[in-house]
C-alpha cells in the first residue's frame, strides 16, 4: 500500500466501525415467533432480588406464526400454599410494533405483562402484590 493511502485508514475504519453494527431490527410476526426459554427470571421484593432460575423455575414458549403459543413455565414451591406452579402456556400472542402480548388461559405473570421485542429477545416485567418479576426469554 502506499504511504499517502495509510494517513486515510483512521479515517475509513473509524467510518467503518461507525456504520458497521449499525442493523436496525424491526419485529415482524415472522421474525419474532420462534421457540424461546428463559435466560432470565427474577422477583424482587423489599429490595431482595432472587434469581429463580437458580432455584429450579423454567420458562419454555413456543410463538407461532399463526399467533397460537405452546410452553410451559414450572416454578417449585411458588404456587399459593408454597405449592409446585405448573401452568400450560397454550394460548395467542400478538404483536404490536415492539411489544408483545400474550392471551393465555393459565393464570401467570405473563399473560399480565407486555414484553418489549428485541433481537433473539423478550423482556418483561410486573409488579404483583409486592413482589417485581423480570423474565427475560431468548431465542433459540
Amino acid at each position: 500500500m502506499h504511504r499517502s493511502a495509510w494517513k486515510h485508514l483512521p479515517v475509513f475504519l473509524l467510518l467503518t466501525l461507525a456504520c458497521g453494527g449499525d442493523d436496525p431490527f424491526s419485529p415482524t410476526v415472522e421474525n419474532v415467533s420462534g421457540s424461546y426459554q428463559a435466560s432470565s427470571l427474577t422477583g424482587t421484593q423489599s429490595g431482595i432480588t432472587v434469581n429463580l432460575l437458580s432455584l429450579g423455575a423454567t420458562v419454555a414458549i413456543v410463538l407461532n406464526v399463526d399467533g397460537t403459543t405452546t410452553g410451559r413455565i414450572f416454578a417449585p414451591g411458588l404456587d399459593e400454599g408454597g405449592q409446585d406452579l405448573d401452568v400450560d402456556l397454550a394460548g395467542t400472542w400478538t404483536l404490536q410494533g415492539e411489544t408483545v402480548t400474550f392471551n393465555q388461559p393459565g393464570d401467570t405473570f405473563i399473560r399480565d405483562v407486555p414484553f418489549t421485542v428485541g433481537r433473539n429477545r423478550l423482556q418483561g416485567e410486573g409488579t404483583f402484590n409486592t413482589v417485581t418479576v423480570r423474565l427475560t426469554l431468548a431465542k433459540e
